[in-house]
């Protein structure tokens, strides 16, 4: 079927839903742009759309609940006349497509990650997919994520993501370098880079590992104000990259690391390939080699053969290495993973027992390091104004999934602008600051550029 807009002859309308990670926002943005170089409105309002796409999450079974949910939802939509055509991309359909066809057969067409053309074609037989590289953000017009690799080689018994992704692919270096000389151009200011795996990075396209070098060469590029690094695997961490840290100020003093556990036995069956002695000696160098890192990290419970102590031994560990931000994930099981044959013989009310056990010790953790920030002065990101009041970020903090600053100012701020501000109080997950001018230890073309 070649859907049409309302106006008969003119392009459909199309509202994109994105769930999941900043890897399917990624995904979503190429999507977008293409959509838009053929004359189709995007939006997220579903209520005024002829087609229907949503950008599914298939990781953990609570994201697997949202977006059936969501499917369903869409088809009562069609049902009701609402839209005429519902597309359903990425990681749920990539893995559950064939089944989710039969059982909801109102959904026009199921397709999988990254699946652009196949998309276009369905909208109408006269769209291809050309605009290779070309991206339209979904995020705020200061920061963008940018993919540098695809996929995961690495074993992981609870992970579905090879399984969803496939194998580990690096882009060429000028590939992603021209990408961010792209962005910069259109005022990104903050580049947050994101993969399955960042630090395997270039293994197999040059026979190493070339994150370090590929942070050098985008910490190049004029007008990167804030360069960040996520999804950092713990085992055979790169120990360069820290150097690389260390030395350029536009490289944010933050590592996203997911640890998912510290008990040695619960790592081997997780097939973390890593111990606990050498977790702690990485956390160690990386403290070392950069004093004043932000660290944030990852933890799974409730893995089928964690025993009490297991987790009284991450408790312990996470309430003595104190990291500045943790996330906890209670355990899902994943039909066609190694540990699927373990079966999930602790109850989810035991999981999130523990899940929020561990954040409570967290909770504390966070809240006794952010007093401590009390009548400091710290470097803002002005990400949004709510209300009149405005919304940012310290170097420390990545958005979405870190912790943000409330700005007092009666001065007008505008989004991606850097300022300053003196922490007047704190909480577990906020900041409270008034703005000041730039300290004059530093120069005042700090501010404007981002670096410091």
């Amino acid at each position: 079927m070649n859907v049409r807009g309302r106006q008969s002859g003119t392009a459909p309308r199309v509202a994109l839903l994105t769930f999941g990670c900043s890897k399917n926002i990624v995904d979503s943005e190429v999507l977008y742009r293409q959509l838009l170089h053929y004359g189709v409105a995007v939006s997220e309002d579903v209520e005024d759309a002829d087609i229907l796409i949503l950008n599914t999450c298939g990781f953990i079974d609570r994201a697997k609940e949202e977006n059936v949910d969501a499917i369903l939802e869409a088809v009562e939509l069609k049902k009701a006349g609402k839209v005429q055509k519902i597309i359903v991309a990425g990681c749920l359909s990539q893995r559950y497509g064939h089944t989710l066809a039969k059982e909801i057969p109102e959904v026009d067409r199921f397709v999988g990650t990254e699946a652009y053309e196949a998309i276009l074609q369905e909208i109408s037989p006269d769209y291809r997919y050309t605009l290779v590289g070309e991206r339209a953000l979904l995020t705020p017009g200061h920061y963008a994520y940018v993919k540098i690799s695809e996929g995961c080689d690495h074993p992981c018994s609870f992970c579905a993501i090879p399984l969803i992704r496939g194998r580990h692919r690096s882009r060429p270096m000028e590939e992603i370098e021209q990408e961010v000389r792209q962005l910069v151009q259109q005022g990104v200011k903050e580049i947050i880079l994101i993969a399955q795996d960042t630090t395997y990075y270039g293994k197999d396209l040059y026979g190493q590992r070339m994150l370090a070098s590929l942070l050098r060469r985008l910490s190049d590029i004029p007008g990167v104000e804030w360069l960040r690094l996520h999804y950092a695997y713990p085992a055979h961490f790169p120990v360069e990259v820290l150097e690389v840290m260390a030395e350029r100020d536009n490289i944010c003093k933050y590592l996203d690391m997911p640890l998912q556990h510290i008990s040695d036995r619960v790592l081997k069956s997780m097939r973390r390939g890593i111990t606990k002695r050498r977790t702690v000696q990485l956390l160690e160098t990386i403290r070392a080699t950069i004093p004043d890192i932000t660290l944030r990290t990852t933890f799974l419970v409730g893995y089928p053969n964690e025993r009490e102590e297991d987790f009284q031994e991450l408790c312990d560990f996470v309430a003595a290495m104190e990291f500045d931000r943790v996330g906890v994930f209670p355990y899902s099981l994943e039909e066609g993973t190694v540990a699927a044959v373990l079966g999930d013989p602790i109850p989810q009310e035991e999981k999130e027992r523990r899940a929020q056990h561990l954040m409570e010790i967290q909770r504390a953790i966070a809240l006794r390091k952010n007093q401590q920030l009390i009548g400091s002065t710290v470097k803002i990101l002005v990400d949004e104004e709510i209300a009149g009041e405005y919304v940012g970020r310290t170097e420390g903090d990545s958005p979405e999934v870190d912790q943000v600053v409330y700005i007092r100012s009666d001065r007008k701020l505008q989004p991606g602008q850097f300022v300053y501000g003196e922490i007047e109080d704190a909480a577990e997950y906020d900041l409270f600051a008034r703005l000041v001018d730039v300290p004059a230890a530093l120069s005042s073309s700090d501010t404007s550029s981002g670096t410091g």
